[in-house]
């Protein structure tokens, strides 16, 4: 990883009360001109109809994953959810091989999973919704879905987030926080107004700045109603621990939308970056992330057809010609010992958000929890893998998902450093024995690690939304770390939790609060509010 001066690291208060203080003043021209966001615009520039309303949308949608540069992208989520949810691991011994993967969290790291979604989403986001609620309700809309996507990533990594009170300044210039239960009933009431406004809306012609400013579907309001509603159900799934009452009533809302969900591919919440996909510098420039060893075992496991779709074979000559992955929290001495397992394969310039196999996934476990609207559980989770299959040309399923044998292999690392520490073998409590084909008297657990993990491989490469998946059901069984640097702050068996808040946020009084309602220390071993044993 090339590391780079951190320009913008300043905490999401001080932002905000820059921004507020700017606005007061007429007599500091200079000085809101040293401190205001190169990426945001000011009040003053925007209006219903400017340019730069469509601008500011366009560029909050591109730091829902940061589209450049790659190294903010590698701190934001590479090197946190794409590595917990087990689909990448790093060769690289980054601080001698004490740092996230082995559960020493680096501080500065982790505080770029916080600061993009307030400088570039929150930002600009908070500056168009009051100007185009009643102008431009399309556009308030579009601004509420997008605002609703990229902070629950913030949240399900850190739990209480500014969001309910962002540009909300206290006497004492702190800014309140939410916890992550109000958090999430804001996002279903900002979801629920949005959908609202854009259900009446399906069918019709699009306004041109609304197909300006999107930067996925064209402008096809059905489409955009169709992934807020998926949002909705991914949510409410997300909660189903936590508050069982309400998560119902937002997902059976959610099923209920004449819209529908995400149906097709053509439907998939592809954000269309401008630039090259950051994961094909970290992967192809730098050498700095490769196959994770999970994704080995089940892909492997189940012969699985995505597999070459997703990595190249290892030129390792240890391993050569085979799908070899890396397991995280191993003992890595030199870039050199893993850097020839398997790459990952060139991505297009669109980072995927959402797919339709996913919302068959969660339309699947929401049939079986019994929501009503939510259809047959088999038959969505056999069209889930199938939408899956069609997303990457592979044809029928029906010979895949009807398969009653095939299981995750064991894992074998032929270039461990200490023999055997590796190795992860037949009867292991981390390696699955969860077949594909659909069992229709197995029991809750059972279908719900299917439906888990088939929405594991279909999800990828989206690692942040797989690990969030992963800590809320326990599926897919991962590997534990092999070392572990956390100081007992994080248990190998359990997994890490969540991320610690940054340390850019220290100076906000208010930030003490929110630490006090976590229910634990200010840890990667602490479970946030919707991750229930």
């Amino acid at each position: 990883m090339c590391m780079k001066k951190y320009i913008y690291n300043i905490s999401t208060t001080a932002f905000i009360v820059l921004v507020f203080i700017a606005g007061l003043s007429s007599c500091t021209k200079k000085f809101e001109e040293y401190n205001t966001n190169p990426y945001g615009v000011s009040d003053k520039d925007l209006n219903p109809d400017g340019a730069l309303i469509v601008a500011s949308l366009q560029n909050a949608q591109r730091n829902i994953y940061v589209n450049s540069p790659a190294w903010i992208t590698q701190l934001q989520q590479n090197l946190l959810g794409d590595v917990y949810s087990g689909y990448m691991m790093p060769p690289t011994p980054f601080r001698g091989n004490s740092n996230n993967m082995s559960y020493d969290l680096v501080d500065g790291w982790n505080t770029w999973a916080w600061q993009p979604a307030y400088n570039n989403v929150m930002l600009p986001v908070s500056k168009v919704e009051p100007l185009t609620k009643t102008a431009a309700p399309d556009i308030y809309a579009m601004a509420k879905i997008i605002k609703v996507e990229a902070m629950h990533r913030v949240s399900d990594i850190f739990g209480p987030i500014i969001y309910t009170k962002y540009r909300q300044v206290n006497p004492d210039l702190s800014v309140d926080f939410d916890n992550q239960q109000t958090a999430y009933n804001a996002f279903f009431a900002d979801l629920n107004e949005a959908i609202t406004i854009l259900t009446p809306k399906v069918g019709q012609t699009a306004s041109a700045n609304f197909v300006k400013a999107d930067l996925v579907y064209g402008g096809n309001y059905g489409k955009w109603v169709r992934f807020a509603n998926t949002l909705r159900l991914r949510l409410a799934l997300r909660i189903v621990k936590a508050d069982a009452a309400k998560a119902k009533t937002e997902g059976e809302a959610a099923l209920a939308n004449a819209a529908g969900l995400l149906s097709t591919n053509a439907d998939n919440f592809n954000i269309n970056l401008g630039s090259e996909h950051p994961l094909n510098v970290m992967n192809n420039e730098w050498g700095d992330i490769r196959m994770g060893a999970p994704m080995e075992s089940i892909l492997g496991g189940y012969s699985d057809p995505r597999l070459p779709k997703y990595f190249s074979p290892a030129i390792d000559p240890a391993v050569a010609g085979q799908y070899k992955g890396i397991r995280q929290g191993i003992n890595i001495d030199a870039k050199s010992r893993y850097g020839d397992f398997s790459k990952l394969v060139t991505f297009t310039n669109q980072a995927q958000m959402m797919t339709a196999a996913e919302a068959a996934f969660l339309r699947a476990e929401a049939a079986l929890r019994n929501w009503a609207g939510a259809g047959s559980a088999q038959t969505n989770y056999e069209a889930g893998i199938q939408r899956s299959f069609d997303q990457y040309s592979l044809g029928s399923a029906a010979a895949y998902y009807n398969n009653a044998v095939a299981v995750p292999m064991p894992y074998t690392d032929p270039k461990a450093i200490t023999a055997g520490q590796n190795n992860v073998s037949a009867g292991s409590p981390y390696l699955s024995t969860i077949t594909i084909k659909w069992n229709a008297a197995g029991s809750f657990n059972e279908n719900l690690e299917r439906i888990i993990t088939q929405k594991w491989i279909s999800m990828y490469p989206d690692g942040q939304e797989a690990w969030s998946e992963f800590r809320r059901t326990g599926f897919p069984k991962l590997f534990p770390v092999v070392i572990n640097n956390s100081g007992g702050k994080i248990s190998s068996t359990i997994f890490i939790r969540r991320i610690n808040m940054p340390s850019a946020e220290l100076n906000n009084p208010a930030l003490a609060a929110a630490i006090a309602g976590l229910g634990g220390p200010d840890n990667g071993g602490t479970r946030l509010w919707w991750d229930k044993p």
